[in-house]
């Protein structure tokens, strides 16, 4: 009785053995993949490099206009600025805060108004004269927005808003430093609270856009823009409406206009008694 090997037919290799099928299969999917993972790596450097020749030049040119205003803010940040606000805009311990997020409307808040740059260290940076002109301010907003990043300027009508609106905002969320009608007034630690009778209409959406020293930010979160210039509407409105009650005294409320009328009244009261007290 004669039997069949049934590996008889499989295909041999040349020592004669039997070929494991599945080992070769394995093997023809290696290869594959490092097939695939070799075209992948190809594609990738050949990409690169058409990138890297075409690329640059368009970059350089779309960078030519902002790059030149951007060095020359460096220039006057180097001269005016770095001493307390560092060389990465990072700040210094006691001297000056950082500037990374502040943005160009911080910048122009404050160069705009003299307070920057700090004569020296006080309670309170007071405005004075400013010492750059517009078009370095424009170049110092360049290079900290573009190294620092953070609020911009606003565009357009900065009034165009609602007076009624403006003036319910203004006393709800200002008038408790600044006076209801923006005269300023005083707070703790030597500091105060600025007039507002000759700022302007950027100088005050700039101002509640960053937060200049005591006051709080005013994000769009806060006060969205239109509701920002609705209070700018306010404050450049009153400033030029009558007094309807006569002298207004500075119009710094009611406290002065009671002592004024304190003193003036009994002082009256005062002479009248002594003069008949002479006659008599």
């Amino acid at each position: 009785m004669s039997t069949t090997n049934p590996q008889s037919d499989a295909p041999t290799d040349a020592t004669g053995r039997p070929v494991d099928r599945a080992r070769v299969r394995r093997r023809s999917k290696q290869r594959r993949r490092i097939a695939n993972v070799a075209g992948l790596m190809a594609s990738l450097v050949l990409t690169g490099s058409l990138y890297s020749v075409l690329a640059p030049a368009q970059a350089a040119d779309d960078t030519t206009s902002e790059s030149a205003a951007e060095a020359a803010g460096r220039e006057l940040y180097e001269r005016s600025c770095i001493t307390c606000h560092g060389e990465n805009l990072e700040g210094e311990v006691n001297r000056g805060p950082s500037l990374i997020g502040v943005g160009e409307a911080s910048v122009y808040f404050q160069v705009h108004t003299g307070r920057m740059p700090l004569v020296r260290q006080e309670a309170q940076a007071p405005d004075k004269p400013t010492i750059f002109s517009d078009e370095e301010i424009d170049q110092l907003m360049a290079y900290v927005q573009a190294n620092g990043g953070g609020p911009t300027l606003p565009s357009g009508n900065l009034r165009d808003g609602d007076l009624a609106e403006g003036g319910e905002l203004f006393r709800l969320n200002c008038a408790s430093c600044h006076n209801f009608v923006g005269e300023g007034g005083a707070l703790s630690s030597g500091k105060l609270a600025p007039s507002l009778k000759d700022t302007t209409d950027l100088e005050l959406y700039t101002a509640m856009l960053t937060g200049p020293e005591n006051m709080p930010v005013f994000g769009d979160n806060q006060l969205t823009p239109e509701e920002k210039r609705s209070v700018i509407n306010y404050i450049q409105t009153v400033k030029f409406q009558a007094d309807p009650g006569g002298a207004g005294i500075g119009r710094i409320g009611p406290v002065a206009e009671g002592l004024v009328i304190w003193v003036v009244g009994i002082g009256a009261l005062m002479f009248g008694i002594f003069w008949m007290g002479s006659k008599a």
